[in-house]
Parts: structure tokens; C-alpha cells; sequence
């Protein structure tokens, strides 16, 4: 099925107030959760060292520089504890791939999805209307902003991450699908008209949220400042350090909607400013290397680790295990069900996920399977291009 960005397609945003209490004061705080609001607009500052190439829509339209490409996304790891919405990093290895062809059976100016292939049960449950798929709603996108509508597109996309496992999936998917189009029309796109594009796939799967399409865009750790207008801040984690993550995913979805509405509507006070304590905590962590420090904060989580863990069979134990054997700090990944460890040792790393899946086991009554893979540096990029 072919879809033409020019058609009518609502993607409503998500926001609703989250209130801080002290002593009967209300402080007013923004945590997106699924209520629809008014659309966001695309003014965009993006606080990178690339240089934006062209306004968010092209005045001319571009024609294709080759005949297909091949493009990667990596894995992404949502909120690192008390970085709700608002911090995300990258993972190495893990991730979904787009292959797309310019497709004269397409009509110009359209989106078909021959294929979907790879993890778990992604090749039946997701739609081939690139009006309903996060692939295909990020490349419609992309389109819009360079003005494309006299060639005609075929998107291949190859899951490598399961639906519904914190990795983010969805973002992925999104993020690919964008640089693989931005690609085949000659790279006319800036980093973040692209994290634009994919956050109208995110808005209509799971909310308005850049945590994890900004990292698998941009690589590495990225902080998100503002939404409106959408300011994203790159945190350079040192090169000359090692991070590694232990993902340990059990067999059981967490939707992110579902997830999302477990959150309180309201919070204290003390809980905000420990939160708050520990962002900052985390993020001069991460600019300095410092990865006890780093594990320390990311475990630390006060608002939404204690209401979605327990939603998660034998997530609690699982951290306790990790923190046990040895890991520096331990939280949900994103919405979850997938527990994240931080080490700075491989091998250790690979003995941290054996008890943290022989936990899920006997306290959740759930299998599970453990990666440890680095920090991913680089974000998506192209696998292969056909001229």
C-alpha cells in the first residue's frame, strides 16, 4: 500500500501537567503522557556542531544521487533513571535496518512498503501502510520537508529489535527511514530536521518524545532542553573511556502507552528535587567519564522507576541482582520491560547478565536473553549505496 505525504494524516501530540506540591503551593511541571494537545511547532534550535544545511521545507526539489540505499539505526536507551523524556543515549550492535529504491512502479511523491522482516513477531504486527508505520511515517515526512513529488518510493525494513521491549524499537525504525531518504536525495537534510521528521513517527506510536530518536540519529548521549521549539544538547562522553550496557530483555511486552499511563499525575516536592539532584549528577558523569558516578544516578529514580517496575515481573530483584554482582548502577530501559547495567568490563558485564537473567527466571517466572554492547558514538548511518 502507497501513501503520498500530501495526504491528511492527525498525529497529536501528547503533553499533560504533571503538579508539584509544597505545603498546598502547586508547581506546574510538563510530563507527556497520552493527552491529546495542540500540535508543537517545528521552529528547531539544535545545539550541534553540524551545520544546518536548509530551511525545515526545500524551496527546490531535489532529484535522487542514486538508485537505493541502505540505512542503519541503532538501539537507544530512554530516561537512564531520573532523565524522564529527557535523556537518551545509543547502543552499538543492536538496531533496524531500511533499504529503499527509487521505484518507478510508485506513483511520484509516495511511500510503498514491499517488506518487513527480522525479530520476533514484527512481520505480522506491523502495517505495510506507511500511514500507520514508523518507518514509513518518518520517510513521508522527510519527503514533505525536501518537497518531493515526482519520484515515488519502495521501503524495505528489516527489524532487528522486538516491539515493545524498551530498545527503542519504534525510533529505530523512524531514524533510519529518515537518513535513508535524506540520503538518496543527495544529504539536503540537517541532523535536526531529521530528529524532527522522526518525532511525528514517535508522536503518533507512543507520544511526543526525542529520547530515543535523537540518540539513534545523533549518537552517543543526547539531552533534550525544550520541546517547543525542540533543543537538543549532544553530552560527549569521553573517548579515550569504556562504557558497556547489560540488556537484559525478558519475554514480556511493556507497550509504552500502557507504561505511560501507570505515571502519577502528581509529585512532591523532595522527590522533584532529588530527581533533579540526580539528572545533573548523571550528566557530569557522563562529561567526565566518571561511570560509579554515572551507575549511582542512573539507579537513583524516584518518580517513575518505583511505578513501572513493579508492572515488570521480577524487575526489582533483577537490579538488586546486578547491583550485587557488580554493576555501577541499574534502571528500567525507557518504558521497558528490558533491565539496562552499566559496567566498564565486558567480561564482567557478560557474568552481570547471567544473574540478572537467572533473576528474571526465579523471581518473575520469565526467560530472558542478555547483550553487552558499548556505547554507540556514531548513531544511524548509511550500510550500502547503489548508484
Amino acid at each position: 500500500m502507497a501513501a503520498c505525504f500530501l495526504c491528511p494524516c492527525p498525529h497529536p501530540s501528547f503533553a499533560s501537567p504533571l503538579g508539584l506540591k509544597q505545603e498546598g503551593v502547586p508547581i506546574s511541571i510538563t510530563i507527556p503522557i497520552p493527552i491529546p494537545t495542540q500540535r508543537r511547532t517545528t521552529r528547531t534550535r539544535c545545539n550541534l556542531s553540524v551545520p544546518s544545511k536548509t530551511n525545515a521545507i526545500t524551496k527546490t526539489e531535489p532529484h535522487p544521487v542514486c538508485t537505493s540505499v541502505k540505512a542503519f539505526a541503532p538501539a537507544t536507551v530512554a530516561n537512564l533513571g531520573p532523565g524522564f523524556d529527557f535523556l537518551g543515549c545509543a547502543v552499538d550492535g543492536l538496531g533496524d535496518t531500511v533499504s529503499l529504491t527509487v521505484d518507478p512502479h510508485v506513483h511520484p511523491g509516495e511511500i510503498s512498503i514491499s517488506d518487513i522482516s527480522g525479530t520476533g513477531t514484527s512481520t505480522t504486527r506491523l502495517s505495510k501502510n506507511p500511514l500507520w508505520n514508523c518507518a514509513g511515517i518518518a520517510a513521508l515526512e522527510v519527503m514533505k520537508m525536501l518537497g518531493i513529488r515526482s519520484v515515488g518510493l519502495s521501503l524495505s525494513l528489516e527489524k532487528g529489535l522486538p516491539l515493545g521491549s524498551g530498545l527503542g524499537s519504534s525510533a529505530a525504525s523512524a531514524a533510519a527511514a529518515a537518513v535513508a531518504v535524506n540520503e538518496i536525495f543527495g544529504n539536503k537534510l540537517a541532523v535536526q530536521e531529521l530528529v524532527l521528521a522522526s518525532l511525528k513517527s514517535e508522536e503518533k506510536v507512543s507520544g511526543y518524545h526525542a529520547d530515543n530518536v535523537a540518540p539513534a540519529i545523533m549518537g552517543g548521549f543526547v539531552l533534550i532542553r525544550s520541546y517547543d521549539p525542540l533543543d537538543l544538547i549532544q553530552l560527549r562522553f569521553p573517548a579515550e573511556k569504556e562504557l558497556f550496557f547489560v540488556l537484559v530483555t525478558p519475554e514480556f511486552e511493556a507497550p509504552t502507552k500502557k507504561m505511560r499511563a501507570a505515571l502519577p499525575a502528581e509529585i512532591g516536592m523532595p522527590h522533584h528535587v532529588w530527581n533533579c539532584s540526580q539528572v545533573g549528577a548523571l550528566v557530569a558523569s557522563v562529561l567526565q567519564g566518571d561511570l560509579p558516578a554515572l551507575g549511582k544516578a542512573l539507579s537513583s529514580d524516584k518518580i517513575v522507576e518505583p511505578r513501572r517496575a513493579p508492572l515488570i515481573p521480577g524487575m526489582e530483584g533483577v537490579k538488586r541482582a546486578a547491583l550485587d554482582a557488580g554493576a555501577f548502577g541499574c534502571t528500567i530501559s525507557g518504558a521497558g520491560p528490558t533491565a539496562v547495567a552499566v559496567i566498564d568490563d565486558e567480561r564482567r558485564g557478560m557474568e552481570i547478565g547471567e544473574r540478572m537473567v537467572d533473576t528474571f527466571l526465579k523471581e518473575g517466572n520469565l526467560k530472558a536473553c542478555a547483550n553487552v554492547k558499548r556505547l554507540d558514538r556514531v548513531g544511524a548511518r548509511l550500510s550500502s549505496t547503489r548508484s
